[in-house]
């Protein structure tokens, strides 16, 4: 048989001009490659997909249940239902707009090659389709935003009301679902004129406080690539006040039932940051903390931008690193949950115990070393 495949090759290498054609096609198909033109990385923003090895923890963390925003879940077939809602909402909002549909289209043209600039990956949509969806996404947000914070007595609307209302909130937090922020707010300022102390930020902040998360911040004066961005500094303490990082990286520590066996004290402790945390004479100090269904979710995100955009100033992720230490067992739950200082409202302690443990898998150290409890 070898010697046949053999004798075939030679008569295919004996034709004339035949490996020519096909090096002048290869040629060709790599030109193509070389000459294909560079889409420039955008300064303004970036917008990652979660890496493989967070999303193989919890793959529909990552995942919109309800609406997709932007190119990376554009194709998803689940979510086909609420095209029809953003139709709705974009006749509703040319009516309120103060700028023609010419005007709004014309912007975002005017912004496409920054826009397409701020994905991580080529987006394989041509000009027309990639404005049309960017056009429609941004202006459905900015018309939910109006209807659930300025004009919140629709309550025939299912999008402001529970229970799509907070899967709606979720959605835009998601790492891969995001639009470029300086989009939505200059079609907004454009197409909106509000008052210089109420711009796009603060009707954006004013929304997703309504979530009631924890310890956010409600300082307007902060730099906003998107939404998963946002958050992420609202939950952040002051720039004046976030702790130093200690560039040695934490390789192991005592669960909390060790340390308490050990003779460590825990206190819950009122505060307006997650960071807030303090040894103190024996004692560990912690600011009480809730977990409840959305917690995973949001956290996961949050922890996927900063694996891809902030790995030197890792905050959030040096948080649940030191919940992760902390709990190895559902008795540690126990300990933490009778100290007042985790709320679990979910109820089940090994389910708190098990989503903190998930968490940090697959999670890079600021250094370039994945981090795990010994």
């Amino acid at each position: 048989m070898m010697i046949v495949d053999d004798q075939n090759t030679q008569k295919e290498a004996d034709i004339p001009g035949g490996n020519e054609k096909k090096n002048d096609e290869l040629i060709i198909e790599i030109r193509k490659m070389v000459e294909r033109p560079e889409i420039e990385p955008s300064k303004q923003c970036r917008i990652y997909k979660v890496p493989n090895p967070l999303r193989k923890g919890n793959e529909e963390a990552y995942t919109p249940q309800v609406v997709s925003i932007g190119p990376f879940h554009h194709k998803n077939e689940r979510l086909k239902a609420m095209e029809e809602h953003k139709e709705r909402y974009f006749r509703s909002f040319l009516q309120r707009s103060k700028k023609k549909l010419e005007d709004l289209v014309g912007v975002i043209r005017d912004m496409e090659e920054s826009i397409r600039g701020c994905y991580e990956e080529t987006i394989d949509l041509n000009s027309d389709r990639f404005v049309k969806m960017i056009l429609l996404d941004a202006i459905f947000i900015i018309e939910l935003f109006i209807r659930k914070i300025l004009i919140s007595q629709i309550s025939d609307d299912p999008n402001v009301v529970d229970p799509r209302s907070t899967f709606l909130k979720v959605d835009l937090l998601l790492l891969e679902n995001q639009l470029p922020f300086f989009v939505i707010e200059k079609l907004y300022d454009l197409a909106i004129p509000s008052p210089s102390d109420y711009g796009f930020r603060e009707l954006s902040i004013d929304y997703f406080t309504y979530l009631n998360l924890q310890f956010i911040q409600t300082t307007p004066n902060v730099e906003i690539e998107h939404f998963t961005g946002l958050i992420r500094t609202l939950l952040l303490p002051p720039l004046e006040k976030l702790p130093k990082r200690d560039s040695e990286l934490l390789t192991h520590l005592y669960s909390a039932t060790k340390l308490h066996a050990a003779g460590v004290k825990f206190e819950a402790v009122t505060s307006t940051w997650y960071f807030d945390i303090k040894f103190e004479k024996g004692v560990l100090k912690f600011p009480k903390f809730e977990i409840e269904d959305k917690t995973e979710v949001i956290s996961r995100n949050i922890m996927a931008l900063e694996q891809t955009r902030y790995i030197e100033n890792a905050y959030y992720t040096d948080y649940f690193m030191l919940l992760d230490f902390l709990i190895n067992t559902t008795e540690d739950v126990n300990l933490l949950c009778d100290e007042k200082i985790l709320d679990n409202i979910l109820g089940d302690n090994d389910g708190v115990k098990s989503m903190i443990n998930n968490l940090n898998k697959g999670v890079i150290g600021s250094r370039g070393t994945s981090v795990s409890p010994l």
